[in-house]
């Protein structure tokens, strides 16, 4: 599917598409209409569409991003306003749009190509990296609708930009520019809009290229000591128990082959 393809899509097609480029999963949020603002139709697309990629072990790296000219723009408000539920009932466990408490343990990359605020950045937050279009706008302004950023914004935006600034974030509700975000390592790149798809797949890429069982068991790992001291003897014999499994894996002796006999490694993720 194209660029112009994901423009056009209407809103009687799923909600969220995957797609698959090979060892990488384009997740594309599908309702361009509505900017992307998530209903409970796009939530329980997203989350099936990230439980599909767990599943599959062919797939290494997924790449989020928005149909048309919006990344997300957070909860669907007529919806909440005609008193429908905007998440997926079945899978409470997985957050707002199936997202942002859906724990997987490969890569996730946010393909961020508009607009994005509120529930739109909650949920870049919970990607691993983001490329970020340069017209695009970051932000958390829900203290100035009386509300707070509950899906994941007020636990994981302090933890990803310096916490003095991430505070001004959330207190004035004012939007974070891309420069804002990409200088203060909010994203990992700032592209122009028509480049920011082709980035992000090219990370992915990058990322799939590498042996599939020692990116997850790194995933998890640096998932796993966020709230704890790197001197704390649980996150280290944590550390040591993935350390091991990765050690004993053929894609680790293959890795040492592949390097002695000057060749790719052809990994098997086992």
């Amino acid at each position: 599917m194209t660029s112009s393809d994901r423009t056009t899509a209407t809103e009687v097609a799923p909600a969220a598409v995957l797609e698959r480029r090979g060892a990488v999963a384009l997740i594309t949020l599908n309702r361009p209409r509505s900017m992307n603002a998530v209903n409970a139709d796009l939530a329980r697309a997203a989350g099936d569409a990230l439980a599909e990629f767990t599943a599959d072990p062919t797939l290494r790296a997924a790449v989020i991003t928005g149909a048309g000219r919006a990344f997300c723009a957070g909860a669907d408000l007529k919806e909440l306003a005609a008193g429908r539920p905007v998440h997926d009932a079945a899978h409470p466990e997985r957050g707002f749009a199936g997202i942002v408490r859906h724990f997987v343990d490969k890569p996730l990359i946010a393909a961020v190509n508009g607009f994005a605020l509120g529930g739109g950045t909650e949920i870049m937050l919970a990607c691993d990296l983001a490329v970020l279009a340069d017209h695009a706008t970051l932000g958390l302004p829900e203290v100035t609708r009386g509300l707070v950023a509950a899906a994941g914004g007020l636990l994981r935006l302090h933890r990803q930009m310096p916490p003095k600034l991430a505070f001004e974030a959330v207190f004035t509700g004012d939007p974070i520019d891309a420069a804002t975000a990409k200088h203060h390592g909010l994203v990992n790149r700032v592209v122009p809009a028509e480049r920011v798809l082709d980035e992000a797949l090219d990370l992915a890429d990058r990322i799939a290229d590498n042996a599939p069982m020692a990116v997850r068991a790194s995933k998890r790992i640096m998932s796993r000591s966020t709230t704890g001291s790197d001197w704390d003897d649980e996150v280290w014999a944590m550390n040591e128990s993935e350390f091991a499994a990765v050690r004993r894996s053929n894609d680790a002796r293959e890795g040492a082959t592949a390097f002695a006999q000057k060749r790719r490694p052809q990994w098997d993720g086992s």
